[in-house]
């Protein structure tokens, strides 16, 4: 599938047709928190990552999530990636750590996935 990288706000509906085409249950997202946006599409978490980076974004503010749409809210962004581990910025695991980060990719996930 192709990578696209999401500035304005997709539908829901839509953002559920990728991940059954994909995952069947789930889509991969990274979010670069300072920019306000978030590649979808890829198989891989690095894949976005490389198209969000060639577009501008810095390696330190981008994370990666993944998204089950059928999920209650508050269930539904889980903060599990390889692209997360990340000790120079004392982030050891595939979890987002940050509290502060994980609010932000919340917010940006919220603002962009329209129902």
């Amino acid at each position: 599938m192709e990578i696209k990288i999401i500035q304005e706000p997709i539908s829901f509906g839509e953002v559920k047709r990728i991940a059954e085409e994909q995952f069947g249950d789930l889509v991969k997202f990274v979010v670069d928190v300072e920019r306000g946006i978030m590649a979808i599409g890829g198989d891989l978490h690095a894949d976005e990552e490389a198209i969000l980076l060639q577009n501008g974004s810095k390696q330190s503010d981008l994370w990666g999530i993944n998204y089950y749409p059928d999920y209650p809210d508050g269930e539904k962004i889980e903060f599990d990636s390889m692209i997360n581990i990340r000790p120079s910025q004392g982030n050891r695991s595939r979890d987002v750590e940050n509290m502060e980060i994980q609010k932000r990719i919340i917010k940006i996930v919220n603002e962009l996935i329209t129902t």
